[in-house]
C-alpha cells in the first residue's frame, strides 16, 4: 500500500516576484504581496498563472494594445501614481500617530503641572489660533489632536497604569526593598495611604517610587493600614522575605508595640521565616519635635500676635504694603506662620526681625500697643531665636530631597550635635562668631546673656541626644556602609569580619571608593564593582543603601495631593487622583508612549 505524499504549503515554496512581471501585467511587490497597478487589487498566492488570469480577464482588452516603449511609458506612470497614493497613506498614519503621541505628551504635561483635565481642550484651542497665524497649511493637524476631558483623563491612566507595570517589572530584581508609609486626608476628609518603595537590584541600582495610593474610607487603624500595605505588596509581586526596612511618621498607629502597623508587619516577617525589617522614625519629623523644646513662647506669641493684627484685617494689611513701600523697604510684606510648614517658624521670625523698626512705627500710630519692642531683653530673644530657626532650617533642608542615603542624613544630624557643642561653649564666653542677628544687635550695645543661650542650646543637645535611638541602633551597619575601609574589625558581626579585613587590605578598591565616597550614583558604581569574594558585605551594602531615612516623599506627595485635589476639584475620583500623582511624581522610570499609541488608532476631536 503507498502513502500519498503530504501536499506542501504554498509558504514552503519560497516564489519571488519576477521583475519582468511588471511589465507583463503590470503588477508590483507592495508588502509581500503582488498588486495590480491598474486596479490595485493584491493577489494572494504569488504564482505566475494568477497574475496572468488576473491581467487577461480584466484588462487585457484594454492594455494589449500597449506595446515596447508606450507599455514601458504606461507601466512606468501607474507604478508612480501607485507609488504616490500610497505615500499619502503612509503621511496619513504617520500624522495620526504623531498625534497620538503629542495627546500623550501634553497629557502628561497637565499632569505634572496639576492641572485639570479639561485644560487640554483649551490648549487645543491655543495651538489652533497659533496655528492660523505661523503655519496655516498645518492647521488640519492640531484639528486632530485629541485633548477632550476624557482623553486626558484616560492618557493620563494609560501612563499611570505603563509606569506601574515597570515598576512591578523591576521589583522581580530586587534582592531588598524597604518602604515608607504616610497617611493625610483630602479636600473630601478621604483619608490616602501613601506607600513608597525603594529598591535595590544586585547591579546595586535604586529604584525609588510610589507604590500604592490608597484611599481608606473609614477607619485607620494600624490592622487597616497593614492590609492595604499587604495589598500593595501582593499587587506588585513583591516577597515579604526581602523587605529589610520601615520607616514610619512615628504615629502610635504605625509604631504600636504591641498592635501597631510596625508590629504586625514583624509578626508577618516571622511567619514568613525572614529576618526583622529595620524600623525608623522619620529623620525629619524628629528633627522637628527636637526644635520645639527651644522655650521661647514669649518671642513668639508677639510676633504672632502681630503678624494676625497685620494679616488678618484688610484694611491695616494694604496700609502696611503701602508704607513699606513708601519707605522703600527691602521687603514689601510679613509672613504668614504655618505651624505644618517644617520651614515657616524660621522664616517667619527673620522676616519679622529685619522689619521690626518698620512694624514699630506702624503699631504706634494708634492701631495697638506692643511694649516688647522697647525691651532689649525681648530684641535680643528674638535675634537669638532667629539665628537658632536659621540653623534648625538648614538642617531640615539638608534632610529633604529624594535619593538621598540614610548615612548622609544621620550624619548631618549627628554634625548638628556636634555643633550645638560648641556654640554652647561659644556662647557662655559671649562668643558670636555664629550668631550674626545676636551679634549685630551686641554691636550696637544691646545687653547679652550668654549663660541664659548656653542653657538653651544645651537643652536642644540633650533633646538631640535623647531622640534618634532607632538610627543610633544601626549605627554600625551605617558606619560600615559610609566607610567600611575605617570600620572598626572587632565592631562587625563575626560573620563579616573576614571579608571585611580582606577588603579593607585592599588598596586598588580603597582608591576607587575615596573617589565615590559620599556621591549616590558613585557609590552604587563602586559596590556594582566589588569582586564575588564579598558575598556577605555585599548583603549588608545593599540592605543599608534601599533603606528610607524620612518620610519625605510622601509629604511631598501630599503637597502634591492638596494641589490637585482641591476645593475646585474636589470631585477627583481616587483612580485618577492616583494616575495623576503616579505620573507627576515619578522620577525614574520614563512611561513608553511608543508602546502605548501602538494600542491606539488616532480619534478626532474638536470643531471641523
Amino acid at each position: 500500500m503507498s502513502l500519498s505524499k503530504p501536499k506542501r504549503k504554498v509558504d514552503e515554496d519560497h516564489r519571488q516576484f519576477q521583475e519582468r512581471w511588471t511589465l507583463q501585467y503590470f503588477f508590483v511587490e507592495f508588502n509581500g504581496n503582488a498588486t495590480c497597478m491598474i486596479c490595485k487589487e493584491k493577489v494572494a498566492v504569488l504564482k505566475e498563472y494568477n497574475l496572468k488570469r488576473h491581467y487577461s480577464t480584466k484588462h487585457g482588452e484594454q492594455y494589449d494594445k500597449y506595446q515596447e516603449d508606450e507599455r514601458k511609458r504606461r507601466a512606468t506612470l501607474l507604478q508612480r501614481e501607485l507609488t504616490s497614493q500610497q505615500n499619502i497613506f503612509h503621511k496619513a498614519k504617520k500624522d495620526a500617530d504623531a498625534a497620538v503621541v503629542a495627546s500623550y505628551v501634553v497629557s502628561e504635561l497637565i499632569a505634572k503641572a496639576g492641572k485639570p483635565f479639561t485644560e487640554g481642550q483649551f490648549i487645543k484651542d491655543c495651538m489652533q489660533k497659533v496655528a492660523d497665524i505661523l503655519c496655516p497649511e498645518k492647521k488640519n493637524l492640531f484639528n486632530n489632536l485629541s485633548l477632550s476631558a476624557n482623553t486626558v483623563a484616560e492618557r493620563i491612566s494609560e501612563l499611570s497604569s505603563d509606569i506601574y507595570d515597570q515598576l512591578r517589572s523591576k521589583s522581580k530584581d530586587f534582592t531588598a526593598y524597604s518602604v515608607a508609609l504616610d497617611e493625610s486626608t483630602d479636600i473630601t476628609d478621604s483619608a490616602q495611604l501613601a506607600i513608597f518603595i525603594r529598591g535595590i537590584n544586585d547591579q546595586f541600582e535604586v529604584t525609588e517610587e510610589l507604590l500604592s495610593l490608597c484611599p481608606m474610607h473609614g477607619r485607620t487603624t494600624a490592622k487597616d493600614i497593614f492590609q492595604q500595605l499587604c495589598d500593595a505588596i501582593e499587587r506588585a509581586g513583591l516577597l515579604w522575605n526581602r523587605l529589610v526596612g520601615i520607616t514610619t511618621d512615628g504615629a502610635p498607629s504605625m509604631t504600636g508595640k504591641k498592635n501597631g502597623l510596625v508590629a504586625l508587619v514583624q509578626r508577618k516577617l516571622e511567619e514568613e521565616n525572614a529576618d526583622a525589617a529595620v524600623v525608623l522614625h522619620c529623620i525629619i519629623h524628629q528633627q522637628a519635635l527636637c526644635s520645639k523644646c527651644l522655650k521661647y513662647e514669649h518671642v513668639m506669641s508677639v510676633v504672632l500676635k502681630c503678624i494676625n493684627y497685620i494679616r488678618s484685617r484688610s484694611l491695616q494689611h494694604r496700609q502696611l504694603r503701602a508704607f513699606l513701600e513708601e519707605i522703600e523697604s527691602t521687603y514689601g510684606d510679613v509672613l504668614y506662620f504655618t505651624e505644618v510648614r517644617w520651614l515657616s517658624r524660621g522664616n517667619v521670625l527673620k522676616r519679622f526681625f529685619e522689619l521690626r523698626s518698620e512694624v514699630k512705627r506702624f503699631m504706634e500710630d494708634g492701631r495697638m500697643d506692643v511694649p516688647e519692642f522697647d525691651d532689649p531683653k525681648w530684641v535680643m530673644d528674638l535675634a537669638f531665636s532667629v539665628d537658632i530657626t536659621q540653623e534648625l532650617n538648614i538642617l531640615n533642608l539638608k534632610l529633604q530631597g529624594p535619593g538621598q542615603l540614610i548615612t548622609a542624613a544621620y550624619d548631618s544630624v549627628k554634625a548638628f550635635s556636634t555643633k550645638l557643642r560648641l556654640w554652647k561653649t561659644q556662647l557662655s564666653a559671649k562668643n558670636l562668631s555664629h550668631f550674626p542677628t545676636c551679634r549685630s544687635l551686641a554691636e550696637e550695645g544691646t545687653a547679652f546673656s550668654g549663660d541664659e543661650y548656653a542653657s538653651a542650646i544645651e537643652n536642644l543637645l540633650q533633646e538631640f541626644d535623647q531622640r534618634f535611638a532607632d538610627f543610633k541602633a544601626h549605627c554600625v551597619s551605617f558606619q560600615l556602609f559610609a566607610d567600611p575601609f575605617s570600620a572598626d574589625v572587632e565592631s562587625v558581626p563575626n560573620l563579616l569580619q573576614m571579608e571585611l579585613i580582606d577588603l579593607q587590605c585592599n588598596s586598588e578598591l580603597k582608591t576607587k571608593f575615596r573617589e565615590a565616597q559620599g556621591q549616590a550614583d558613585k557609590t552604587g558604581q563602586f559596590l556594582r564593582e566589588l569582586p564575588p569574594c564579598f558575598p556577605e558585605l555585599s548583603k549588608v551594602f545593599s540592605r543599608v543603601m534601599c533603606l528610607f531615612g524620612s518620610t519625605y516623599l510622601c509629604e511631598k506627595l501630599f503637597s502634591t495631593m492638596n494641589f490637585n485635589k482641591c476645593k475646585y476639584r474636589s470631585r477627583l475620583s481616587d483612580a485618577h487622583l492616583e494616575a495623576v500623582l503616579r505620573v507627576s511624581t515619578v522620577t525614574s522610570i520614563r512611561a513608553n508612549v511608543a508602546q502605548l499609541c501602538e494600542q491606539k488608532r488616532c480619534q478626532v476631536f474638536g470643531k471641523k
